[in-house]
C-alpha cells in the first residue's frame, strides 16, 4: 500500500478533529493541535502583541511559540499522531 501524500493525511486529520467536540479533549490536547496546526499552515510565529490580548491568546499563542521551530512538514505530522492517538482510545 502506498503511503498517502501528507498533504491530504494533515486535511482527513484536520477533518477528523473539526468533527471532535472541545470537551472531549483535555485543554492541553487542544493546545498542541491549535500550536501544530498554526504551525503547518502559517509557519513560524510572528509575534503580535494586540490590545484584545487575554489570558486564553497568551497560551495559545505560547504552546505555538514551543514548536515555532518545526518545519511545516513536521507539525503536520505531529497533528496527524495526535489525532491517530486519540482514535485509538
Amino acid at each position: 500500500m502506498i503511503e498517502k501524500d501528507l498533504d491530504i493525511r494533515f486535511q482527513e486529520a484536520v477533518e477528523i478533529a473539526s468533527q471532535m467536540t472541545q470537551s472531549s479533549l483535555p485543554q492541553d490536547i487542544q493546545l498542541r493541535l491549535y500550536a501544530f496546526y498554526k504551525q503547518a499552515t502559517h509557519g513560524s510565529l510572528s509575534y503580535d502583541h494586540s490590545d484584545n490580548y487575554d489570558l486564553r491568546n497568551a497560551f495559545k499563542t505560547n504552546a505555538w511559540i514551543q514548536i515555532s521551530h518545526l518545519p511545516e512538514e513536521e507539525a503536520k505530522e505531529k497533528y496527524i499522531e495526535i489525532i491517530n492517538s486519540l482514535l485509538k482510545k
